[in-house]
């Protein structure tokens, strides 16, 4: 690691005073945010973390999103999945995307990760009670490049923390910042993490909630609520007119919503992600992985025997509008905030 990013690594360490984004007076969207501001408003989501943080080098961790507290093999979730830009290792995405459902919690880890929490993720639900007899598990694992601040070659992630992960999830307030999957990762050139947020529809809209999560890992030109603060402060993707890589990285979003929606229509509302992503500066570079999944917890729409009529494709808008707004200032809870940054929203 860099000077640098050394001296970053220090700091997550030690811990770094934070806010949230309406701490600084921004405000995305026109949608009001759920009473915690985060994705475990949609009733019934459970979100478990574990973090590493050990000697000098090692910063990592695991997040874990549990669509509700059963047995999720056994009452899958209908889910959707959209890509930007792929270059990423996300588990278990073709099934998905085939299938339309979730039989797995969602994982969050860093990349070479990945296989120790998909036999994790295989163990977890072949030991819960009724699975005695299943045979395959399509386990969802999603994942950024922590290397500039961990040591990821360390490989120092274990098949018990992403159990930890998963047995500690709960609903109530989920930690941000530099915890679990997001302790070693940074975002158009400071320090990234797990970002929050959701929104509530009035009634004549339906009256549903949505909420997303975010693990960001990824470069562009930093915008706050549209204020230009990566600009403003010296430090965005191609300042120098050159490609230096510093855009490179990745992002994984989830999304969760009790509005009974299709696999088809839940794919349409991953990919309004994007526009999120977008309107915080994203740069979808060539090396970034930027991925959305988003599922439906209604039980109504349950698999295998779904027992609800999904909401229908013309009242779809208002729940893409409020998907984008949640996205976005997900990814602003996020990251630890520098005192300087408050200055460049205003």
């Amino acid at each position: 690691m860099s000077a640098e990013a050394q001296g970053v690594a220090r700091g997550v360490a030690r811990g770094v005073a934070r806010c949230r984004a309406r701490d600084l007076g921004l405000r995305p969207g026109i949608f009001p945010p759920g009473a915690l501001n985060a994705i475990t408003d949609v009733a019934g989501v459970l979100v478990g973390q574990v973090t590493r943080i050990e000697g000098e080098f090692i910063r990592t961790g695991v997040t874990a999103i549990r669509p509700h507290g059963g047995n999720l093999f056994r009452e899958r979730v209908p889910a959707g999945l959209a890509t930007i830009n792929g270059f990423g290792k996300l588990a278990g995405a073709t099934q998905l995307q085939e299938l339309g459902e979730l039989e797995s919690p969602l994982v969050l880890v860093n990349t070479l990760s990945v296989g120790r929490a998909v036999e994790a993720v295989v163990d977890w639900t072949l030991a819960q009670p009724g699975n005695e007899a299943v045979l395959s598990v399509n386990a969802v694992v999603g994942e950024t490049n922590d290397g500039r601040l961990n040591d990821i070659r360390a490989r120092g992630l274990e098949a018990a923390d992403v159990r930890a992960a998963l047995e500690q999830a709960a609903p109530g307030p989920v930690a941000e910042g530099s915890v679990g999957a997001g302790t070693g990762t940074m975002s158009f050139g400071w320090k990234g993490g797990i970002g929050t947020a959701s929104r509530v529809l009035p009634a004549a809209l339906g009256g549903f909630t949505l909420g997303a999560l975010v693990q960001s890992n990824y470069g562009g030109a930093l915008l706050m609520d549209g204020h230009r603060v990566g600009e403003a402060l010296g430090r965005f993707y191609l300042r120098e007119h050159a490609d230096q890589g510093d855009a490179d990285g990745s992002v994984m979003v989830a999304i969760a919503t009790d509005a009974p929606l299709s696999d088809r229509n839940l794919e349409r509302l991953a990919l309004r992600a994007m526009a999120g992503l977008a309107r915080t500066g994203a740069a979808f570079s060539d090396g970034s992985g930027d991925y959305a999944i988003a599922f439906s917890t209604h039980p109504g729409v349950r698999r295998p025997q779904p027992r609800y009529e999904d909401w229908p494709n013309e009242r779809m808008s208002s729940l893409f509008v409020a998907a984008i707004e949640a996205v976005e200032e997900a990814v602003l809870n996020s990251s630890p905030w520098p005192p300087r940054w408050r200055a460049a929203t205003r």
